[in-house]
């Protein structure tokens, strides 16, 4: 296991790079704890596998270092970095059986033959391949053949880091959320360091201690999945996290109040946003409700009501803007006069996508970006 540190790491594909825009993986300095388990979250296109084979050592950085426990290892190559890869799809030995290409790994390090059985047959009972240790690879189905790539990363102990790319593409749903439980499993077990990228929040917000969100080659928040949910420092985080995303709704903010389509929201602190910033408000679909009985409340008009199971979306318009709200199980809908309610504690500022904090008093106007 190693601590990872990203040193100003950035990389460009084109070879004379001019500005930001050129930049696949813009500049990154991070350190990541020895030991933990990190998710890459994005969509296609954000940098995640570019990050993911600069710490591999598929590829070289165009700028910044790379640090395993305090060691630069840009220049080395991935056998140097002793860590273990698993692709997105199976790269396996159709000749070999399930059993050997699992202690493939071990063999080549010279592990006793003793210990590579014990391995092994761990490994064939935690990936349910026992039945089929000497099966060969070629008849495999793709899950299963997946399953062995993924027991080849984790046969070994003596990794400085496993890394995964998207590696259950190709697993069906229900083993999926099987194979993510016996990940977080085995890690929370030998506390190896895992770095482990999807597009799917489902899958990152499951497995990681914390979470990387990547957004157009830039890193925009890393936190644990409930920082993420209850506070996310970027519009793309708050609208990427959750199912629904977060609503966000053009704003003009004066002290403690947001005007939303003509509308005042009070909020629970007073805001100084930087001058010609684009200003937003940020809400869960969670923390705006329908008012109840003669509460006051912003009148909307509801567009439809989707039952989901243990509660129902509701989209609901105000003038021109589109939002969504959580309605619990139960809660009956006025037939007219929809009013909704703010919860203001659970509102978030944003500057040009950018969360920014209350000022520190109402006195001081300081505030931070």
């Amino acid at each position: 296991m190693a601590q990872i540190t990203l040193d100003r790491l950035a990389h460009s594909y084109e070879s004379n790079p001019q500005s930001d825009a050129d930049f696949a993986l813009k500049e990154l300095d991070y350190v990541w704890d020895d030991g933990g388990a990190y998710a890459l979250l994005g969509p296609s296109g954000c940098g995640k596998t570019t990050l993911l084979n600069i710490i591999s050592g598929l590829l070289t950085p165009s700028r910044g270092h790379i640090r395993f426990d305090g060691n630069d290892i840009t220049a080395r190559t991935p056998e140097e970095r002793n860590i273990a890869q698993v692709f997105q799809f199976p790269v396996i030995y159709d000749t070999m059986t399930v059993a050997q290409n699992l202690e493939f790994p071990l063999v080549n390090r010279g592990v006793d033959v003793g210990e590579i059985k014990k391995r092994v047959d761990e490994m064939l009972e935690t990936l349910d391949l026992a039945g089929k240790a000497n099966q060969r690879a070629q008849g495999l189905t793709a899950d299963e053949k997946q399953k062995i790539s993924l027991g080849r990363g984790l046969v070994r102990y003596d990794v400085n880091a496993i890394l995964f790319d998207e590696p259950l593409t190709v697993i069906d749903p229900h083993m999926k959320w099987q194979l993510r439980t016996k990940l977080k499993e085995l890690h929370d077990r030998f506390e190896h360091t895992m770095i482990y990228v999807t597009h799917d929040q489902t899958e990152a917000l499951t497995f990681a201690d914390k979470v990387v969100v990547m957004y157009e080659g830039e890193v925009v928040q890393i936190g644990t999945p409930e920082e993420l949910f209850e506070r996310p420092d970027h519009t793309f985080v708050g609208y990427f996290i959750g199912s629904p995303g977060m609503n966000i709704l053009p704003c003009d903010v004066a002290g403690d109040s947001v005007r939303v389509a003509g509308h005042t929201i009070k909020l629970d602190a007073e805001y100084l946003p930087p001058r010609g910033a684009r200003l937003e408000l940020g809400v869960r679909p969670e923390f705006i409700r329908f008012a109840e009985n003669h509460e006051s409340g912003i009148p909307v008009s509801i567009e439809s009501v989707n039952n989901v199971g243990r509660h129902r979306i509701a989209k609901v318009r105000l003038s021109d803007l589109s939002m969504n709200i959580i309605v619990p199980e139960g809660q009956a809908l006025a037939a007219t006069d929809h009013r909704v309610v703010f919860d203001a504690q659970r509102c978030g500022v944003y500057a040009d996508d950018h969360r920014i904090n209350p000022t520190e008093d109402s006195r001081g106007f300081r505030h931070d970006y």
